[in-house]
């Protein structure tokens, strides 16, 4: 099956073809990348991502009627970033008439380093804050989360990857970094099972954690006479 992955959590705008084998037919039930593009521009999502995902098509050979299903990264990342990701994979798959589904973004950094047995991934939250959770030989523990490099709770953590590994390697100078971004193949692999099952498509929920910094404008204030 042809997958098309979209992440737009961090800077790497990632579009990836991704090929997930059948679980039913044993030694076929690989998840590879086919093709990636992942130009990295912290504010050119919107402008990056529709010539990424044609790039990634075009170097898979494939085109979009070859596409089995989406899956896209639903963050955490910052609001605007995140947003373009997540209605460009919603417009596809409503043109497309193919199932879409939402995975963390984070678990396309942790699932791909199933190696590491207390993993921290980290990425950039803005406001020199990070996103973060935990992996356990790439299964997460416990939900994302949100705050200050050094409020993290290190206690037993072997590495850490991600953006934020190397935003803020000095607050983790004793711990092994790998600034990786979500890859393709690892987002596609935790959601596998639902796409070699055809299961119904996700709502598409954003993973902020926060509120967004632009706010409803209050009523203008009346001015006595």
């Amino acid at each position: 099956m042809l997958v098309l992955v979209i992440d737009t959590s961090t800077p790497a705008v990632t579009a990836g073809v991704v090929r997930v084998g059948d679980s039913a037919d044993p030694g076929t039930d690989a998840v590879e990348t086919v093709a990636v593009r992942a130009p990295h521009d912290a504010r050119g999502h919107g402008e990056l991502l529709a010539p990424s995902i044609d790039a990634a098509l075009r170097a898979a050979g494939a085109t979009p009627a070859d596409l089995d299903a989406l899956v896209v990264g639903v963050g955490p990342g910052p609001f605007t970033g995140l947003r373009v990701g997540m209605v460009t994979a919603a417009v596809l798959a409503d043109t497309l008439q193919l199932p879409v589904y939402g995975v963390c973004s984070l678990d396309g950094i942790g699932a791909g380093l199933p190696d590491q047995p207390d993993l921290l991934v980290a990425t950039d939250a803005r406001r020199r804050e990070v996103y973060w959770a935990r992996y356990r030989h790439g299964q997460r523990v416990g939900e994302p989360a949100v705050a200050r490099p050094h409020d993290v709770p290190l206690d037993g953590v072997t590495a850490v990857a991600g953006p934020g590994a190397e935003l803020y390697a000095e607050v983790w100078p004793s711990l092994p970094r790998t600034p990786a971004h979500p890859d393709p193949a690892a987002l596609a692999g935790v959601a596998a099972e639902r796409i070699r099952s055809g299961a119904p498509a996700d709502p598409l929920t954003p993973l902020y954690l926060r509120r967004p910094d632009a706010a409803v404008p209050t009523a203008p204030k009346q001015v006595s006479q």
